[in-house]
């Protein structure tokens, strides 16, 4: 029993490698509830079975660049788990999110096993979300804005307020954010220099430049923070 759950663990441990650049010991231990010092065997393990593991003195654990795993089998609850997501964004009002996220979820469904395809096929027609019942897509440019975040490249927005002002603004992105069924975009404002939030669905049109920024110092939770501290109720209250 305990030989069984340790291999489950190395299993998931891969699983993790895969899926971020870099995890420390301590990341994996919380997350599979066991001690760092069995975590260190543990990587000896997958070391020694010929996984080429990089350890990055005080950062933690990657996979080599380059080295690719065969693709993980899910489990039924974990392909359900897909299925359910997928219905889900499918109702959101980005129709760049709901086009990719199917892309993405056609390829994870092509290495299913052939009884949890006729499952998940199944169970898709047996889920439905009330919200934005008339499937509505008001905005195109969530991808394109999360390239140009973790890219660092200036944005140039055709935008019209929520009072019908036209402007033309550069701005550097900085995060996304979604509520009541609207994305809005955090982002430092070179005409006002200083931090502005816009609505994806006001946005008339949207260049990315190849020009880059410097970013930001702050985490989005220090700046939901600042906005507290200026009494703000929300930080999405005065909108650009």
């Amino acid at each position: 029993m305990e030989e069984k759950s340790r291999l489950s663990r190395l299993t998931a441990i891969l699983t993790q490698l895969q899926s971020k650049r870099i995890l420390t010991a301590r990341e994996i231990a919380e997350k599979h509830n066991v001690s760092i010092r069995t975590i260190y065997r543990d990587i000896r393990t997958i070391e020694n079975s010929g996984i080429p593991i990089i350890t990055e003195e005080g950062k933690g654990y990657s996979l080599m660049d380059g080295f690719n795993l065969p693709p993980v089998m899910f489990t039924e609850k974990e392909a359900n788990a897909l299925i359910t997501a997928e219905q889900l964004i499918l109702k959101n009002k980005d129709k760049s999110f709901a086009i990719e996220y199917q892309n993405a979820v056609a390829k994870i469904k092509s290495i299913l096993r052939h009884s949890q395809k006729e499952k998940i096929e199944f169970l898709s027609e047996r889920i439905h979300f009330r919200n934005n019942t008339e499937n509505q897509k008001t905005s195109g440019y969530l991808m394109i804005i999360q390239s140009a975040i973790s890219d660092f490249n200036l944005i140039e927005i055709e935008y019209q307020s929520l009072q019908g002002e036209n402007t033309k603004r550069t701005i550097e992105p900085f995060a996304l954010y979604s509520t009541q069924e609207n994305w809005l975009l955090i982002t430092v404002c070179r005409l006002r220099k200083d931090f502005r939030v816009f609505r994806l669905d006001h946005i008339q049109k949207l260049i990315v430049k190849n020009q880059y920024f410097e970013p930001q110092k702050i985490t989005l939770q220090e700046y939901f923070e600042i906005c507290r501290e200026k009494y703000l109720t929300t930080p999405d209250t005065p909108l650009s």
